[in-house]
């Protein structure tokens, strides 16, 4: 007999009893978490220059965002204030970023970019019509025109 079913996976009651099942249940919750952990870690790292486990405040949206979350400027605001310092360095250390990072994410907090505003977007940026960017136009849209990008998404929502 299905007893839950979570991000896909079925859970299956079985002659183990309820304290199989609760522990099933902590394996595949520990594994999910695990999973976040490891997404929000290699998002951080890329950004970490220095190696000791701090990233520049500046960076934190960027960060967010590679993670597929989309928070307002405001929203955005909201998480560095919870996770700087009290005396700002301007740094952020992982240990901070971690356990914040992994409710947005656990909780489904802020929805991706739909697909309909990327195709906008794209358009927007595909200005001679060609259906594609060359990835030379594409690396440099987001390479030296990256605030841009931001701003026209920011514009068309």
């Amino acid at each position: 007999m299905v007893v839950a079913k979570l991000r896909g996976a079925y859970l299956y009651r079985s002659s183990i009893g309820q304290s199989g099942l609760n522990f099933t249940l902590h394996l595949f919750w520990e594994g999910i978490v695990s999973e976040v952990h490891k997404r929000i870690s290699n998002a951080f790292d890329v950004f970490d220059h220095e190696f000791n486990h701090t990233v520049d405040v500046r960076e934190i949206g960027t960060i967010i965002r590679s993670l597929g979350c989309f928070p307002t400027e405001a929203e955005l605001h909201d998480i560095i204030a919870e996770v700087e310092e009290e005396e700002s360095t301007g740094y952020i250390r992982f240990e901070k970023f971690l356990p914040t990072m992994t409710k947005v994410l656990m909780e489904h907090k802020f929805r991706p970019i739909p697909d309909d505003m990327l195709l906008q977007a794209f358009e927007v940026l595909d200005q001679q019509k060609k259906g594609f960017l060359e990835p030379e136009e594409l690396s440099k849209y987001l390479m030296q025109e990256g605030k841009i990008i931001f701003h026209l998404f920011k514009s068309i929502s």
